[in-house]
Formats: structure tokens, C-alpha cells, sequence
């Protein structure tokens, strides 16, 4: 496997299979930082699904709207130990079946039902439409749910005639231990991070809202020097929404979502000819010449804002802006210092007496 993302810094918001993921990304070379943004907790309390699934019993639904894999199979697996899995799977075999994604299909696949129908974008909304241009009134749908209830989607179905069935098997939660998921956010605001991966809509809105006061200054980020990459079109909704420039693979699959990410990030890359050296700049690491250097965040710093304005002097206050706050000049004096030693190319940067520094550009 080549280190096409060796220097990069990427943070992974998942849960479920968010190791998968991490190795996806270590493989290539990246540094993952692990901060699920929410966690998949199965109803501690089987009573609604219970309710749902007898009520798809005593009016069987004449559409199943299937929404996630993870969903179909745990509502199959509970109806098992209730005893009631034969006549659910005679029920639903007699129903119209829709899945909003390739996750649904093989579940309902692996089932033993067949889908009639699946959208192209994988959106609830397509679904929908697709549902009422169908006709729907009269009929029962049975909604499987993906989390939270889908308020939009009942209601457009109500209001097109049909009686909903909504089938809750899990719902989202906040993660148990809250602080990677801040760590990240730090990140993110301060830029230390260079792409943050999503693979559900609910993960986006809650790595938002778990920013608080700060969630303008990560939107920022995130639409300049932060890449969000979202495993499909559904997923991105949320950033979409607010402005954000997303990475999205075609196919919502984690393999693809890798690729884009390994496609993307490298053109994000500064090169520079300094004092004879090729510089490139990659998330929290340069390389020189062929060769990776591991930098520190403050020396990474210094670098990026030198590169920025090749050939140019910046004084210690402008590169005193770069570093966290509470530095003083002899910080910069520091981080200087620690990357000429890092680079192994003491010449590359200049000082100029008593104006600064500069990248010494050839």
C-alpha cells in the first residue's frame, strides 16, 4: 500500500466501524483521530418496536420503505425472539418494497425479500416522491426509521393519503465519553486537522452542534482549509446546507469514500524551491526533496505562512499571529529554530536582521 496520505491528519466521526475505517486511512499513511460523533444504541426498551411490528401484523403495509441495513436486520433479529418472524416476513413479502440504498438492498436481500424499487441518490426525499407519484392513498407504508423519526417524510406520505406505520429499531445517542469529539472540534478550529470524515447526516449536525459558540469558526474551517468528506450525497445534507464544500464518492461505500479522500488531499499540497530544496506541504509534515519530515504544529506553522508568501520577509509579530495564543516572539524564535532542525535544511529558511524571515526561494 503507498503512503499517498502520509503528513495528512484526518478525523474519523463514526462509530459503528469506525475501526475499519481509521485502518482504511493508516494504511495510506494518514494520522487518524478517532471522535465519534454519536453512537448507535438499540431501544432499551423493545416496546414501541414491538407495537410497530404487530401493528404491520394486523394491517399489513402495503409499501416497506427500508432505510438502512443495520435497521432491516435488527427489526428481523427482534421479530425472531418474539416469535414473530415468519409471519412478519409473509406480511412484508406482499408489500411493495422500496430501499434507499445499496445497505437496505442487501439486507432486505439477505432476508429473502426482493426490492421493487431503489433511488438513484439514496435520499429519503426521492423515495418519497417517488412513493406519491405512485400513489399512496389508501394504502398503509411501513417506514422503518434510521435513528430519529423522519417528520418530513410521514407527513408528506400522511398528506398523500397514507396511513404510516413508523418502526423504530435504534436511536441515536451522544457517545459515551464526549471528549475525543471535543479534542476534534479543537482541531477543526484551529485547522490542525486536514480533512474530517462523516458517514451519516445526524454525525455532521451533531459534531455542530457539539461546537456550541464555536460552530461558525469550525464551518469556517471547514469551508476553506478542512475538508469534510462525506460517504454519500444524504450524509453531506447538513453541510450542504450551510455552505460547505463537501467530498463525496458516487457510491455511499467507506472503500469509496477512501479514494476520494486519497484524490483530494494531495491536491491540497504547497510545493516550493527553496535554497535548492523542493518543499511540499502536507497536512502536519513536509516533504523535502523525496523525503517526509514530521513537524510539530508551531514549526508546521511558521512553514505554512513562509509558503504562503514565498520569497517574501514576515515579521516576528506576523508569524506571532500563526501560533496559539499566549506566545511570545521568542516562541517564534523557537519554532524557527525547531524547523530548520526538522527539515534537515538549515539554508531554506532566512533570517533577515531585524525584519524577519523568509523562505530563501530559488
Amino acid at each position: 500500500m503507498r503512503d499517498e496520505l502520509a503528513g495528512f491528519t484526518i478525523g474519523v466521526t463514526a462509530d459503528r466501524r469506525r475501526d475499519e475505517l481509521a485502518a482504511l486511512f493508516q494504511r495510506r499513511g494518514a494520522r487518524v483521530v478517532l471522535a465519534p460523533a454519536l453512537r448507535i444504541v438499540p431501544l432499551a426498551d423493545d416496546s414501541d418496536l414491538r407495537e410497530a411490528t404487530r401493528a404491520c401484523l394486523e394491517h399489513p403495509p402495503d409499501v416497506l420503505m427500508a432505510n438502512t441495513g443495520i435497521g432491516m436486520r435488527g427489526w428481523l433479529e427482534a421479530a425472531e425472539g418474539w416469535g414473530l418472524a415468519e409471519p412478519l416476513h409473509r406480511t412484508l413479502a406482499d408489500a411493495y418494497v422500496v430501499s434507499r440504498g445499496p445497505k437496505a438492498t442487501g439486507a432486505i436481500r439477505a432476508a429473502g425479500l426482493r426490492e421493487h424499487w431503489s433511488p438513484a441518490s439514496e435520499s429519503c426525499d426521492e423515495v418519497v416522491e417517488h412513493l406519491v407519484r405512485r400513489g399512496v392513498a389508501g394504502q398503509v407504508v411501513a417506514l422503518q426509521l434510521h435513528g430519529d423519526r423522519q417528520p418530513e417524510c410521514t407527513e408528506a406520505l400522511v398528506t398523500a393519503g397514507a396511513t404510516v406505520i413508523e418502526v423504530p429499531v435504534y436511536r441515536w445517542a451522544p457517545p459515551a465519553d464526549p471528549a475525543p469529539l471535543h479534542r476534534l472540534i479543537d482541531l477543526v478550529a484551529g485547522r490542525l486537522v486536514d480533512a474530517v470524515t462523516f458517514t451519516s447526516a445526524p454525525a455532521a449536525e451533531a459534531l455542530l452542534r457539539a461546537a456550541g459558540d464555536r460552530t461558525e469558526t469550525v464551518l469556517a474551517a471547514l469551508r476553506g482549509d478542512v475538508l469534510a468528506g462525506c460517504v454519500g450525497t444524504v450524509t453531506a445534507e447538513p453541510l450542504v446546507r450551510r455552505g460547505v464544500p463537501v467530498s463525496a464518492p458516487s457510491r455511499a461505500r467507506l472503500g469509496a469514500l477512501v479514494r476520494t479522500i486519497v484524490e483530494e488531499l494531495p491536491r491540497r499540497t504547497v510545493s516550493v524551491k527553496a535554497a535548492g530544496h523542493l518543499l511540499t506541504l502536507r497536512g502536519h509534515a513536509a516533504v523535502v526533496d523525496g523525503e517526509l519530515r514530521q513537524l510539530a504544529p508551531a514549526p508546521m506553522a511558521v512553514l505554512r505562512a513562509l509558503a504562503a508568501s514565498p520569497g517574501k520577509v514576515l515579521s516576528r509579530t506576523a508569524l506571532l499571529r500563526t501560533l496559539p495564543r499566549g506566545a511570545d516572539e521568542h516562541a517564534v524564535e523557537m519554532a524557527v529554530a525547531r524547523l530548520r532542525v526538522g527539515l534537515k535544511a538549515p539554508r531554506v529558511v532566512q533570517t533577515v536582521v531585524k525584519r524577519g524571515y523568509r523562505l530563501r526561494v530559488d
